[in-house]
């Protein structure tokens, strides 16, 4: 069995899930998820719980069961409560703004850099250096906040650019003169 996959998912007060067949939907205040498994892993809502079983012990059993749990629960937390991640820019001259759906950058390029928001995270900036994405899905928020570290990842030498609050960026000695 799997460690993770017989565990099962708690619904807190304000979520309900439903399960059609193979398609699993979670709504809460946060907004609506839905997904559909995959591979012969299926869910029922027994007691205030998602259990998520499987009906073969194959290779491809064991390892969508474990997967389709974490999915199930990722859900459960998102309409509940969200997800968000933080981060910050450090740089001379290095801000950010939010404007309508587009978020405008300027990290030291000739042109600001702008990424268009996805209907489904909210990107809000603190300051001009703190940018704040949150959103229903833990996957939309955790891409959405890896592209925009993309555009300028804190380089080891000066720590300028774009990371994550609380990420340490190990530092280089730079070149001497002899």
């Amino acid at each position: 069995m799997s460690r993770i996959g017989k565990q099962p998912v708690g619904i807190p007060d304000g979520v309900t899930v439903t399960v059609q067949g193979a398609e699993v939907s979670a709504k809460g205040p946060k907004g609506e998820l839905s997904i559909t498994l995959a591979g012969p892993v299926s869910a029922a809502v027994e007691d205030g719980h998602v259990v998520v079983s499987r009906s073969e012990e194959t290779r491809d059993g064991r390892s969508f069961h474990g997967l389709a749990r974490s999915l199930i629960a990722n859900m459960v937390e998102g309409v509940s409560a969200g997800f968000s991640k933080k981060l910050e820019i450090q740089g001379v001259g290095f801000r950010a703004a939010v404007q309508g759906q587009m978020l405008t950058m300027t990290l030291g390029f000739s042109k600001p850099v702008e990424y268009p928001v996805p209907d489904d995270v909210k990107i809000e900036v603190e300051g001009g250096t703190l940018i704040t994405v949150s959103g229903v899905d833990k996957q939309q928020v955790g891409d959405s906040a890896a592209r925009i570290r993309s555009f300028f990842k804190a380089e080891p030498y000066k720590g300028k650019g774009i990371r994550y609050v609380g990420e340490h960026v190990k530092r280089k000695v730079g070149k001497t003169v002899a």
